[in-house]
């Protein structure tokens, strides 16, 4: 079993995922309270999900916690991404009005789940476009600066991870990355430029990633952890 998304009546979706470097069943339970679990291939599917039963008050517990830390965007709020100016304001339906780099989010029924869904979708849509023009030409920046080769890179919606670095090395980035400081945005690519050298998290991994980032590789993960894909 590769990937499979169930629904259990008191959790939710839970997606359970076989990990051929996964030594006990993990779980963890994402901002918008989905529940990821990932077991080592000796154990069954049907092992995987007497687990998660087993566990469900604490998964329960995180998800509240999760749904405690949501902030409700209202109307009126502001925000800034790299390349525009948004604002998010009431109007009669759901809609988007541009002006060069200004961008007004237009929301009936504000604060209901339709809005939310909706001011969702044109943020992604906003973040999709700038990392195609932002993040491409940044990798191929830092690639030459500290002397890595690539093949391809690719632009992705992936609420799992920052980004990732294939056995070809092709290299896949995500969108979401486009909302994080550009230092973080810098260390994260230098991390998946070092991955076409070595494909591991060993001590020479780390090595070669204090070099490129003045020693700092550890502190600068560390930062990362504080962002979530899934926040707008």
């Amino acid at each position: 079993m590769a990937k499979q998304v169930v629904q259990l009546k008191h959790i939710g979706e839970v997606t359970f995922s076989q990990n051929q470097r996964s030594k006990n069943i993990k779980l963890s339970v994402k901002p918008d309270k989905s529940v990821l679990v990932s077991f080592p291939f000796f154990i069954s599917a049907k092992e995987a999900l007497a687990f998660v039963v087993k566990n469900e008050a604490w998964i329960q517990q995180q998800q509240n916690k999760m749904q405690a830390r949501v902030t409700p965007i209202k109307t009126g709020h502001e925000m800034e991404t790299k390349l525009h100016k948004i604002k998010i304001v009431a109007g009669e339906k759901n809609t988007v009005k541009t002006d060069a780099g200004n961008i007004t989010i237009l929301v009936n029924n504000p604060g209901s789940d339709e809005a939310l869904a909706y001011i969702e979708q044109v943020l992604t849509s906003v973040y999709r476009f700038e990392a195609k023009r932002l993040l491409p030409t940044r990798l191929n920046q830092l690639a030459q600066k500290y002397g890595f080769t690539y093949n391809k890179v690719s632009i992705r919606n992936n609420r799992r991870n920052w980004g990732s670095c294939s056995s070809q090395n092709n290299i896949s980035l995500n969108l979401q990355m486009i909302k994080l400081p550009t230092s973080l945005i810098d260390y994260i690519l230098l991390h998946e430029l070092v991955h076409t050298e070595i494909k591991n998290h060993g001590p020479e991994f780390w090595k070669r990633l204090n070099q490129i980032t003045d020693g700092k590789a550890r502190e600068m993960a560390r930062e990362v952890k504080k962002y979530s894909t899934y926040t707008l």
